[in-house]
């Protein structure tokens, strides 16, 4: 009986260890020497998910095709996102936060109000000019009706700056007489977005249907100008 007994003893252990090691496998991934940057890797995976989301939508991307192209595992993505949806959410903030980052550092308060504000639409214009992908995510997340944005804790706080930006420019261009009183800064700074927007957007719709090249340097360059040109006369007296 007592070796019976012992039998069933040592049968216990290993049941333990396997146990233990089951519960081992939900631990962080591991990472190699050359992932050893959290902030790097994540930055990593940012920038190859902002070019898939971009090209594919959030329906169309996948999460394996991401981790291989940045030499981490599905795993670690999940990870630090916690998951597909997370990361979208992720790389719209992400995008969001670059254009505003650098509108931070125009140095508009310095600047007479007109010239402000042609420096303002001028930067909008070449930046949404030179980021198809920014493009690319706006409007897929308006074909999901911004649903994923509203996930968001820090989208409104991102986007505070912008009108704020807006709101002294057209402030002190009224209190100096230069443009016209009674304008809401969300609507200027809604056309401004629109005509910068419109201009990446249906680019390639407009060339086709109306045959002209709508991406020649030329093109760009004239249009850039005329839509500078149309937010000024819109908020001057």
């Amino acid at each position: 009986m007592a070796k019976r007994k012992a039998g069933g003893s040592s049968g216990a252990a290993p049941r333990r260890r396997r146990k233990v090691a089951k519960i081992a496998t939900v631990s962080p991934p591991r990472q190699s020497s050359r992932t050893n940057d959290p902030e790097k890797v994540k930055r990593n995976i940012l920038d190859v998910a902002t070019k898939e989301f971009s090209a594919k939508g959030l329906s169309g991307a996948r999460i394996d095709e991401i981790a291989a192209r940045t030499h981490t595992s599905k795993r670690m993505v999940y990870y630090y996102f916690g998951g597909k949806e997370g990361l979208y959410v992720a790389v719209l903030e992400d995008a969001y936060s670059k254009i505003r980052a650098i509108e931070n550092q125009l140095d508009l308060d310095h600047l007479e109000p007109e010239a402000a504000l042609r420096r303002l639409v001028g930067f909008t214009y070449d930046y949404e000019g030179s980021n198809q992908d920014f493009i690319n995510l706006v409007m897929n997340e308006n074909i999901h009706k911004g649903k994923y944005l509203a996930q968001s804790k820090k989208i409104r706080s991102l986007n505070v700056p912008a009108i704020a930006a807006v709101r002294r420019i057209y402030e002190r261009g009224c209190a100096g007489k230069v443009f016209r009183t009674g304008l809401d800064p969300i609507e200027i700074h809604w056309a401004i977005s629109a005509l910068c927007f419109f201009n990446v957007s249906n680019r390639h719709t407009f060339s086709l249907i109306f045959d002209r090249d709508m991406t020649s340097a030329k093109s760009v360059r004239e249009r850039r100008e005329n839509v500078i040109e149309q937010i000024v006369r819109f908020v001057k007296r």
